[in-house]
């Protein structure tokens, strides 16, 4: 095992790893491997080739460029995709101002791909990619506009450079990486070191340790079984997400604890864990039993018997009856030994098991039980109606007499159209008693009187002349009404449970069922019908103080009775509303509102007689009738709180 203490650094080696060269100094990779010259099997470090030293003479061979590719990442990055014909190019990247340059001095540039591209349409930081030879390799441009990071990494044949805009979401941005030829995967993590450059060819596994250990100034120990070598080319890269590319490339994992971070192979680690778990377990059970009586104050016991045997599945099923903790393993509330009792009538719980988890659990239900929060929910129920009716009519009649009528003339007037027919008929009586007898017969010539009201206001004109009896009845009426109904229901329940209210009546009505058997004599029964004012609420504080509401209001009347061959039967106004609705703590909200508004003309008249103007009023009638009626439902929930001792 090796430990990579951060206080035995050289003063002037961070310096050269902050730079943003692809390479080291010799003189540093032979400071490096002193360090591990006791190590078994160890492999001098292979530094890559300076950024000024040609690569051509370095790197046998050289390869072509076969495709230039660029995208738009989802988060508003640039992507350059450059694809080579074979294995070994060597790019190297940097910024000069606002643009990023890559040399691969290896690589050839077909005359085909030797044009600009204008990328401006893909709306990222890159406005413009410039690909040109250069010497006996080639040179990638890419002019970019306002702030940004650029990014690079190789796997196989392609190099990706990824222009990243700097925001706050940007920066400590999880970056690709190779290793070993093949991309490295992050997980989706956000990192937040400081970024590093490593540009190595099979360099141990521990040098690397001992780098990113300078680098993040942690103290890593490195164990034994941590051997081989690594292929590394990382620009930019926070220091953290290093650590766990090299890491995943070599199936190792690590464990922190404060500033010492301990790297051993992925079995190794899990082996550990394991056996630490099992020498846990084997301690428990070896741990003599203790029994604790808990005694329930604001919720019953064998709901909290349920809740904790059947969350984990440790047996039992519910009630008050009782039950143990089944099963070999632990099960996060009870210890594989432990066992769990409820009684109801005292409202207790039993629990025997190891002083450990019988401490967890006593905390766990003195969470659960507490007293909870109460809401008096307040409702009223408005219905407002306003109704008016105006009626006008007229009855018009001539009847004509027999005999000799003389000069005579009588004209009457009185109040209603009874008063002027006995007028009329006490003159005709005097007519019959004089000299020449009179028979008067009564006939109408128009009968439309106001017909709103059983008996309307009416003005009666009747004129007996040269043997003719002429009557005029004039007859109005018009009727208002204001009405309102206001129901005021109250209620108190807890948090979270239903709360019902109904106060009304049963009305009774006759219904016909057949016979049984072969009497086809039905038989009336009397049934009833529920007309009631409810709510039902199920109120829900939240944790900012406001109350969730969810409701139901009903609202029901007796309009009046339908007569039918069996008796009456009612009909019943029904109003309701069922909804959820967050208030605040006393405010009061309207949660439903209906408003009905008739209004209706009527005109009964003669034809053509009707039409004549001022005489065709005798000849018509006229109604005319507005209702309104609004219902409004109104609540108000107002939050009691429970002080617990």
């Amino acid at each position: 095992m090796t430990v990579f203490n951060t206080r035995m650094r050289p003063a002037r080696r961070p310096l050269l790893l902050r730079s943003g060269s692809v390479g080291l100094m010799v003189g540093a990779i032979a400071a490096f491997s002193a360090v591990h010259a006791a190590a078994p099997a160890t492999t001098p470090a292979t530094v890559a080739p300076a950024a000024s030293a040609d690569p051509a003479k370095q790197l046998p061979g050289t390869i072509a460029v076969s495709n230039i590719d660029f995208k738009r990442g989802t988060d508003g990055s640039g992507r350059l995709v450059v694809k080579f014909s074979g294995d070994g190019a060597a790019p190297d990247l940097r910024n000069q101002g606002s643009s990023v340059v890559i040399d691969v001095g290896n690589a050839q540039l077909p005359a085909s791909l030797q044009k600009p591209l204008n990328v401006v349409d893909f709306a990222t930081p890159v406005q413009r990619i410039e690909a040109r030879a250069s010497g006996k390799g080639m040179q990638l441009v890419l002019n970019t506009s306002g702030n940004f990071e650029s990014m690079a990494y190789q796997t196989g044949r392609e190099y990706i450079v990824e222009i990243v805009p700097r925001t706050g979401a940007a920066t400590g941005r999880a970056v690709g990486a190779t290793v070993d030829g093949k991309p490295a995967a992050t997980g989706g993590r956000a990192y937040s070191g400081r970024p590093v450059t490593f540009n190595f060819q099979d360099i141990p596994v521990r040098t690397v340790l001992q780098l990113i250990a300078e680098e993040s100034g942690l103290n890593v120990v490195a164990s034994d079984t941590v051997t081989g070598n690594i292929t590394l080319r990382l620009m930019n890269v926070p220091w953290d997400q290093a650590l766990d590319i090299v890491l995943q490339a070599k199936g190792l994992d690590k464990r922190r604890s404060g500033n010492v971070v301990w790297v051993a192979p992925q079995p190794e680690i899990a082996k550990y864990e394991q056996d630490k778990e099992d020498a846990r377990i084997a301690i428990d059970n070896r741990v003599d039993l203790a029994t604790e009586y808990v005694q329930i104050n604001y919720h019953n016991a064998g709901q909290i018997y349920k809740a904790l045997t059947e969350a984990k599945g440790i047996g039992g099923t519910g009630g008050g009856g009782g039950g143990s903790g089944g099963g070999n393993q632990d099960s996060g509330f009870l210890s594989s030994r432990g066992r769990i009792v409820a009684d109801e009538r005292t409202n207790t719980l039993m629990i025997s098991d190891i002083p450990k988890k019988i401490t967890q659990m006593k905390e766990l239900i003195r969470v659960i039980d507490r007293p909870v929060d109460q809401v008096l929910i307040e409702a009223r129920v408005v219905i407002a109606t306003d109704t008016f009716a105006r009626d006008l009519g007229a009855k018009f009649g001539i009847s004509g007499a027999s005999g000799k009528p003389g000069d005579r003339s009588s004209v009457g007037f009185g109040g209603n159209s009874d008063a002027a027919s006995a007028n009329a008929a006490s003159r005709a009586d005097a007519v019959q008693n004089g000299s020449n007898a009179f028979d008067v017969t009564r006939s109408l010539m128009s009968n439309l009187p106001a017909a709103s009201v059983t008996n309307p206001s009416a003005l009666a004109l009747s004129i007996l002349n040269a043997g003719y009896l002429l009557d005029v009845e004039l007859s109005a009426m018009q009727e208002e009404g204001r009405g309102e109904v206001i129901s005021n229901p109250r209620i108190v329940t807890s948090n979270q449970r239903e709360a019902v209210i109904r106060q009304g009546q049963e009305v009774g009505y006759v219904t016909i069922s057949p016979q049984q058997g072969g009497n086809s004599i039905p038989i009336p029964n009397v049934q009833f019908k529920d007309v009631l004012l409810e709510l039902k609420v199920t109120p829900t504080i939240t944790h900012d103080g406001r109350v969730f509401l969810n409701m139901n209001v009903k609202k029901d009347e007796v309009e009046g009775f339908t007569n039918t061959s069996i008796g009456q039967v009612p009909q019943i106004a029904k109003r309701e509303v069922n909804t959820a609705v967050l208030v605040q703590d006393g405010q009061t909200v309207v949660v439903g509102g209906v408003y009905e508004f008739r209004d209706r003309s009527d005109i009964s008249k003669v034809p053509f007689l009707g039409d004549v103007p001022f005489l065709g009023n005798l000849f018509k009638r006229k109604g005319r009738n507005k209702d309104k009626a609004e219902l409004l439902i109104m609540v108000t929930p107002k939050v009691l709180k429970v002080e617990q001792r």
